[in-house]
């Protein structure tokens, strides 16, 4: 509402420059304060990778005495591909479960139960021909022998399958660092590499210049199924993926595209004519609620089916795209008055859309545009919040396996084990999204600020919630964390940048 020569917009940037700075101090203190427990023990162990697949435990010893005499190697494991293994082991698990669950049951009744076998088996009421029942002990002992029987046919096989990894213990964390940092001492530039790793006589048999050194993490933090895909094929999936991914949110990018393809085919348009007002403004509000959270949770599943090795990777990639993705979706298109990332490039590129849509800069930043953020914050605080304490996704896939399972025993397997680990990644990009969105419109329009503050509580308490009695422990490595942080630092920054657009954008250009 200030005059084009006023000079107060100053004072405003300013204020946000302050928040840069706040931001940026109270972060800093927040990730000195973050401790790994487990840092000092999973330090003593290197993962290597890049080793040949016919390297055996013995040589890869008596490399390392050869070459680094002063340091103690205490054990050397090598990667096979156990993809095939855990599927049959956790099967076996479960059939075994069964049979002892089934076993008691006749031990206390003296009675043999009867179970349907097939798929959807416990709603046929009746035995006729395609629902007939047989002995549950029979059937759950012929699966556990069969899985068995598979189980150390594929072990034995195993080791056949090398995947040229191998972890590397040592007795003391010192001596892996030492060994770490003098791989790590081999800078290429160009075509010439400054150094090498100090060598032995098995170094050529060994190919250690291709090694890759790391630290190793906690093995409840690593997908043991997925080391097998590296590699081209590794790469191969993740280009597919992302690539579909793309294509698919390049044109429905943001809910309002998806609302509009919907009323094409005459979808909503039944419940205008029941001409009840409250039906009619309730279903699409519904609608745009269940797209908006519908977008995320595809890039969030999409990045599982990529098969990272190790949770806290696969996190801090789901943290990435989901909050970029939020990001575009909920703030920068709408502030701009886009509706799709196809529009935005076509706006940015297309020389004819130009002159004939032409977008005017100086009607985006209205200042009643800030109400839409503030009803969504709200919508957030409250109804976002009431979902995560209803956990609806888990909620509803507990129920597809509760009604998929075929006995009383295998129903209650599944509520043993209906808890998973709490998805930091989603959750970061979802609640650093609402902050970021707080943060850009908190100068311009303040109303939005205890709104967002009163997110932020109800967050606190809902995750603290969920954390001690919802979810299970997940062992991530501090990165996640620190990941979260310095995306954090990108609400103030947009800040910045809303300033800008406000002060420079409007008061330069004129409508016409």
């Amino acid at each position: 509402n200030l005059q084009t020569l006023n000079s107060l917009p100053w004072l405003h940037t300013m204020v946000a420059v302050i928040y840069l700075i706040l931001t940026v101090v109270f972060m800093r203190h927040y990730t000195s304060a973050i401790y790994y427990e487990e840092e000092n023990t999973v330090k003593h162990t290197l993962f290597i990778t890049g080793l040949p697949q016919k390297a055996d435990e013995l040589t890869i010893k008596n490399h390392f005495a050869e070459a680094y005499p002063t340091c103690n190697l205490l054990e050397v494991r090598l990667c096979y591909d156990v993809s095939m293994l855990f599927s049959l082991f956790t099967k076996r698990k479960n059939a075994e479960k069964n049979l002892a669950y089934f076993k008691s049951i006749e031990r206390r009744t003296s009675h043999r139960v009867r179970i349907n076998t097939k798929p959807f088996g416990q709603f046929c009421c009746c035995e006729v021909q395609g629902c007939e029942k047989e002995d549950a002990i029979d059937y759950y002992s012929r699966e556990k022998d069969k899985l068995l029987e598979e189980y150390i046919q594929k072990r034995k096989t195993v080791h056949n399958r090398p995947l040229g990894m191998a972890f590397i213990t040592f007795t003391e964390k010192s001596m892996a660092t030492y060994i770490l940092k003098d791989f790590n001492a081999c800078k290429c530039q160009g075509y010439k590499c400054k150094g090498e790793p100090q060598s032995s006589s098995y170094s050529k048999e060994l190919l250690t210049s291709r090694w890759n050194v790391n630290y190793a993490t906690h093995p409840e933090n690593i997908y043991w199924r997925n080391l097998s895909v590296q590699g081209p094929k590794w790469w191969i999936r993740w280009i597919g993926i992302n690539f579909f991914l793309f294509i698919v949110l390049f044109f429905l990018t943001t809910p309002s595209i998806i609302i509009t393809t919907i009323d094409k085919f005459n979808v909503t348009k039944p419940i205008y004519y029941l001409n009840n007002p409250v039906v009619s403004q309730f279903f699409p509000t519904i609608l745009l609620w269940s797209f908006s959270s519908l977008l995320p949770n595809i890039v969030y599943y999409t990045t599982l089916m990529e098969c990272h090795w190790t949770k806290s990777f696969e996190n801090r990639m789901v943290m990435n795209k989901v909050y970029f993705f939020l990001i575009f979706m909920i703030l920068i298109l709408p502030s701009l008055g886009l509706t799709s990332l196809d529009f935005f490039f076509r706006w940015l590129f297309d020389k004819a859309l130009s002159d004939t849509q032409r977008v005017r800069l100086e009607c985006v930043f209205l200042p009643d545009q800030g109400a839409f953020f503030v009803n969504y914050v709200i919508a957030s605080a409250f109804v976002g919040n009431g979902m995560e304490l209803l956990r609806l996704p888990g909620l509803i896939l507990y129920t597809a396996r509760m009604v998929m399972a075929k006995s009383a025993g295998e129903r209650r397997n599944i509520k043993q084990l209906q808890a998973y680990e709490f998805e930091f990644g989603a959750m970061y990009a979802r609640m650093l999204c609402l902050f970021t969105v707080t943060m850009a419109y908190s100068i311009t329009c303040p109303i939005i600020v205890p709104f967002g503050l009163l997110y932020v509580l109800l967050k606190h308490v809902v995750d603290r919630h969920n954390l001690y009695y919802a979810y299970l422990p997940a062992k991530l490595d501090k990165h996640i964390h620190f990941g979260a942080v310095n995306q954090a630092l990108a609400a103030p920054i947009l800040c910045l940048f809303w300033l800008y657009f406000f002060s420079i954008l409007r008061m330069g250009f004129k409508a016409s």
